[in-house]
């Protein structure tokens, strides 16, 4: 006992019996004012952000064509009225992420009256009187008799032209018209309009290595391609994702025992089915000429899809999940008790969920509120990056000095220029402003990004603290029939809302601040990419990492402090430390049973996200008996590649729920454990089959999992 009491007092005193708590509190008062007053201001400056930004932005600047001059391609009444088309000089250069802030391709962008049909390249168009006329159709200005150097240099002309076609009023490369790519060692060859083939190189013969320029255009137009052809798919994709996981809850709820083991079940099956195809790959590729070359041979290559036709590459996928599988075989096996008590647990939160129905479309409400704050952060981040003005300058053509020189300058007004300096003309240097507004632009993108992060993380928040507060009422339920109340998880929200808006935002704030330090620091990893002092990226290599190490810890105090907020009502501070504390004093319980519970229902959203997965290779590889429904598709996997990465944040946000219950289950358990001692007077309010598993004495949990007993495992 005296080991009890010092381990009581390291982290906090027990919870006291209380005869008149019944759950939480419902006779309490505002929490964290000053947190609430901020998040209101923030809001409020959120709305004038987005107000200012409307006011100054021009979308169709990322809607409709505009040329590096800032003058939109096919406008009515304009000399471009017949130019329709947006030519790029370099369109791989728009992949940069630096277009995410600036919503701008930093590269040469012409308005043209049709995209280019044939592959020319400036050296060896100049040959031909033809195609030299027809290629300076694509330059900013007759070049003249300039050298092909000169011209590169002076950015007169692109380097080279691709077949392309127009997408919304924009030049892609039309891929269909380079016909027979083929790559052998460091060699590059396609097949150009004419049927006759031709070196990659030959596309480039001032600039440098056109190997890796051309192939990463074509895979990244590829990819665009595949997605303007895929996309309903992944959007039919999704909404079947959607619905299996609500299945799949809702089955839980009814049947916890037995799905959590058809769920291991299947989770296994899955992955064998996948080493085994891996293996078929394997041996079916044996006899298939170039098959056996190895990856270090074949080098890095922009066309993945030429990783599949080595048999190295599905060697290394069947070992790696042959790995996962074996990792997971093992993690049951040691856990197999474990595994009996946290069904237990999700057998008491599936009784809780069944008494709060409500709580499994709750994930729905979350959602909406989050796509509004997505949509309202993407529509002010397009407004501000298209605020920016096209700046003139006067610049002064014959060398003579001129007072306006280097002066911003209107072309529209610009008559005593050009009688003081005849030889000055107004011409366009760059998107900007003079005003402060232009000027801290990128400050503004930031503060934009900034209170999204607040936002989304508040609404997620505020879903947490209803879900906990909902089962919190029913757990300090003792009657679960008479004593909850009517509709706990709208009684939970209007108590977070009226009371708690400031702890809410007060542990938002926390994360978000940490989230957007992580942004910080890859906007400078990207920055200082080209960098060579070796002691400046291994230091910022560690700040990520302890940066988002903090971020997961923040995360996990937040989401105990929230429950503990919605049962006693206390401000965050205090609930957090009452949470820490609680956990402290429990710390064997959290190891066994709660990270236990959260690998089980992991694996559960592993199985959708496999389910789903499968599906899609079946459907998008041309597996499938329905190959007439199946798009024309370069890349298969981008398409499955993107429905996987939804169904697992889909997944994530239905079993979430599942979270939640059981992490707010389990702090009560743990209350009612130091509350109550199961006597008469001072009855345990956990069930009695959840109190059998879950003795309160730590010890005897050790002995139930070194012994055979295991009759709560369906």
């Amino acid at each position: 006992m005296p080991e009890n009491e010092d381990h009581y007092g390291k982290h906090g005193e027990p919870r006291k019996y209380d005869p008149s708590f019944k759950g939480p509190i419902q006779n309490r008062s505002c929490t964290d004012i000053i947190c609430c007053i901020l998040f209101i201001l923030a809001i409020l400056s959120y709305i004038v952000l987005g107000i200012l930004a409307w006011s100054q932005g021009d979308p169709r600047k990322v809607i409709y064509p505009t040329d590096s001059s800032g003058q939109f391609c096919g406008q009515v009444g304009t000399p471009l009225q017949n130019k329709k088309f947006l030519f790029y000089f370099n369109i791989l250069k728009c992949a940069s992420p630096m277009v995410l802030l600036a919503f701008q391709c930093p590269t040469t962008q012409l308005c043209v009256e049709e995209c280019p049909n044939r592959p020319l390249t400036l050296g060896t168009a100049k040959l031909v009187t033809n195609d030299w006329t027809y290629y300076k159709k694509f330059c900013k200005e007759d070049p003249g008799e300039m050298v092909t150097a000169d011209i590169l240099k002076n950015g007169l002309c692109p380097s080279m032209l691709i077949p392309s076609k127009p997408f919304t009023q924009r030049c892609f490369p039309a891929l269909g018209k380079m016909k027979g790519v083929v790559t052998v060692g460091n060699k590059t060859t396609f097949e150009d309009g004419e049927g006759k083939r031709r070196e990659a190189s030959e596309l480039l013969p001032a600039v440098g290595n056109a190997t890796v320029v051309i192939e990463a255009r074509m895979v990244v137009t590829k990819i665009f391609e595949d997605f303007t052809q895929s996309w309903y798919w992944i959007i039919l994709a999704l909404v079947i994702a959607t619905i299996l996981s609500l299945v799949f809850i809702v089955l839980l709820r009814f049947l916890a025992g037995i799905m959590v083991w058809v769920m291991i079940a299947m989770v296994l099956i899955v992955i064998t089915y996948g080493i085994i195809h891996c293996s078929f790959m394997y041996v079916n590729l044996k006899e298939t000429p170039g098959a056996n070359v190895t990856l270090k041979e074949l080098g890095f290559q922009m066309d993945l899809s030429m990783y599949l036709h080595i048999r190295q590459t599905w060697l290394a996928f069947a070992i790696i999940l042959a790995i996962v599988e074996l990792i997971v075989i093992l993690l049951l096996i040691f856990l197999r008790k474990r595994i009996c008590i946290a069904i237990a647990l999700i057998k008491e939160a599936s009784r809780a969920i069944g008494h709060v129905m409500f709580s499994l479309i709750y994930p729905l409400l979350t959602f909406f509120l989050l796509a509004i704050i997505i949509a309202y952060w993407a529509i002010t981040a397009v407004f501000l990056s298209t605020s920016n003005e096209p700046v003139y300058r006067v610049f002064n053509q014959a060398n003579e000095k001129c007072i306006y020189a280097n002066q911003t300058c209107n072309p529209a007004v610009s008559s005593t220029m050009k009688e003081e300096c005849p030889k000055t003309e107004c011409l366009f240097t760059f998107y900007g402003g003079e005003t402060a507004y232009h000027k801290y632009l990128i400050v503004l993108q930031f503060y934009n990004l900034f209170l999204f992060f607040w936002c989304a993380n508040f609404v997620t928040a505020l879903g947490q603290m209803t879900l906990a507060g909902a089962f919190a009422s029913y757990y300090w339920a003792f009657d679960k029939a008479q004593d909850m109340p009517a509709c706990p998880v709208f009684a939970s929200l209007g108590r977070a809302l009226r009371y708690h808006t400031g702890s809410l935002a007060f542990g938002s704030l926390i994360l978000s601040i940490i989230q957007v330090i992580r942004v910080l620091l890859e906007y400078l990893d990207h920055k200082l990419k080209g960098a060579q002092n070796k002691f400046a990226k291994f230091l910022l290599c560690c700040l990520k990492c302890c940066f988002w190490c903090l971020e997961k810890l923040i995360k996990f105090l937040n989401r105990n402090a929230y429950i503990m907020v919605a049962i006693y009502g206390k401000n965050f501070c205090v609930s957090a430390r009452d949470a820490f504390f609680l956990l402290m004093r429990n710390v064997i319980r959290v190891a066994v049973l709660d990270k236990v519970t959260d690998f089980l229902l992991f694996l559960g959203k592993l199985l959708i996200v496999g389910l789903v997965g499968v599906i899609s290779f079946f459907f998008f590889s041309g597996r499938s008996k329905v190959l007439d429904l199946v798009p024309n598709l370069h890349y298969y996997w981008v398409p499955i590649l993107t429905i996987v990465i939804g169904t697992y944040f889909i997944a994530h946000g239905f079993f979430s729920v599942y979270a939640m219950c059981v992490d707010t289950l389990f702090l009560c358990f743990c209350e009612d454990l130091e509350r109550n001692d199961g006597s008469a007077e001072r009855p345990y309010f956990m069930s009695p089959k959840l109190h059998e598993i879950l003795n309160w004495q730590q010890p005897v949990i050790i002995n139930y999992l070194y012994s055979g007993n295991c009759s709560y495992c369906i």
